[in-house]
């Protein structure tokens, strides 16, 4: 068969497969045991919980309540009878904090990022995106029907000459641009302001997904889209720094409607999970009253520094994802290995997450992180120059 074929294809350093993880006895809270081994619980450092709040009481204590009174699911899309309070409640608190006029939920940050594009593009538009966005912006670009160009990694240069070329090709045609506030597998972060500009300059869209970015980075964890109302849209998610799960897409009043009447990935799915709302929106309370980005943001350049110091690669980026490029798949993966018997989770990425020749470790530092960490990773690590 042709799939065997292609699965058989696949070499040993590239196929993944399904790890259970539950939460150790001793730290339910930093750390986790592979489910179902003999083994001593791992520190988690591979998880996008950046500020700690998956299990941060009064957020569980929120989804507790609203799964006790309300039910675990909505039942429905929120067009039919899936809208509750809560989500109300959520999207008027995410809208007021941002500066947005609206927001939506959605269930996942891909369906999100989908809904997003294709309602900033079509058929005749042309999609310029930076060739390290998510998948799922990807896959919008698809069911758009638009034509995709890519432009090099915050390269804005060529992202300038790209719009021009389009401009003096077809003055008319709807342009639409993709980018993030924090790569997720890079650690590095667009020029959010230069690039806003361009878009304006030449009546451009820009989408900005600022999943990874949200409660870390930005005024008060807002996001560098903070403050920039000529961004289309932003889309972010609560399955990082929020601690919990589901997504949402915020802009102006006239696309937050356009959404609402036109967005199959809105209108064809059950509503986001009503604990999961009450979760997000106890999270959120949280990441206005007690502010931890600035002490994440802090610890994560004296990882860099001491990672550098070390003989390793430096990190790219000032938020929370440190990669340390490796090259090569088998040694990404040895270096795994040799993290996790030293008790500490942190995982291998390799192509096709990643271009070829850039496998990595991608390690995340979280707020609740105990001290030593540091310590402990650099004596796993060991010397680069014998890994």
């Amino acid at each position: 068969m042709e799939l065997q074929r292609q699965l058989s294809a696949i070499p040993a350093e590239r196929r993944r497969g399904l790890r259970s993880f539950a939460p150790g006895a001793t730290n339910a809270t930093l750390e986790q045991a592979t489910a179902n081994e003999n083994r001593a619980p791992l520190l988690d450092l591979a998880s996008n919980d950046y500020l700690g709040l998956s299990r941060h009481p009064k957020v569980v204590a929120a989804a507790q309540a609203t799964a006790a009174s309300q039910g675990l699911g909505a039942g429905a899309s929120r067009l039919v009878s899936g809208s509750r309070p809560v989500h109300g409640e959520l999207e008027a608190a995410l809208a007021a904090w941002l500066g947005r006029e609206r927001v939506l939920l959605f269930p996942s940050g891909f369906q999100a990022n989908l809904a997003g594009v294709v309602a900033l593009a079509d058929r005749h538009s042309l999609v310029l995106a930076d060739r390290m966005i998510h998948h799922s912006l990807l896959t919008g670009v698809r069911a758009s029907g638009a034509r995709l160009q890519r432009f090099a990694h915050n390269d804005l240069a060529q992202l300038e000459s790209k719009l021009q070329a389009a401009r003096r090709s077809e003055p008319e045609q709807r342009l639409l641009v993709l980018s993030e506030s924090l790569f997720s597998m890079q650690g590095t972060s667009a020029d959010v302001a230069a690039l806003t500009g361009l878009c304006a300059d030449h009546g451009a869209a820009l989408l900005l997904d600022e999943a990874h970015a949200l409660g870390v980075l930005g005024p008060g964890g807002r996001g560098l889209g903070h403050n920039q109302p000529e961004i289309a849209l932003i889309s972010g998610t609560f399955g990082k720094a929020f601690g919990g799960g589901g997504a949402f897409l915020a802009g102006d009043a006239l696309l937050g409607d356009w959404l609402l009447q036109s967005s199959g990935a809105f209108r064809y799915t059950t509503a986001l999970a009503p604990p999961l709302a009450a979760g997000a929106l106890a999270a959120l309370a949280l990441i206005q009253a007690e502010p931890r980005s600035e002490a994440v943001l802090q610890r994560a350049a004296h990882w860099r520094d001491s990672l550098e110091a070390a003989g390793w690669p430096r990190p790219p980026g000032i938020g929370p994802i440190l990669p340390l490029l490796l090259g090569d798949d088998l040694r990404a993966l040895e270096l795994q290995q040799r993290l996790e018997a030293a008790g500490l989770l942190c995982v291998a990425i390799r192509p096709p997450t990643v271009p070829e020749g850039t496998a990595r470790l991608r390690l995340v530092l979280r707020h609740d992180l105990p001290a030593g960490t540091l310590e402990r990773l650099l004596t796993a690590l060991g010397n680069p120059a014998c890994s």
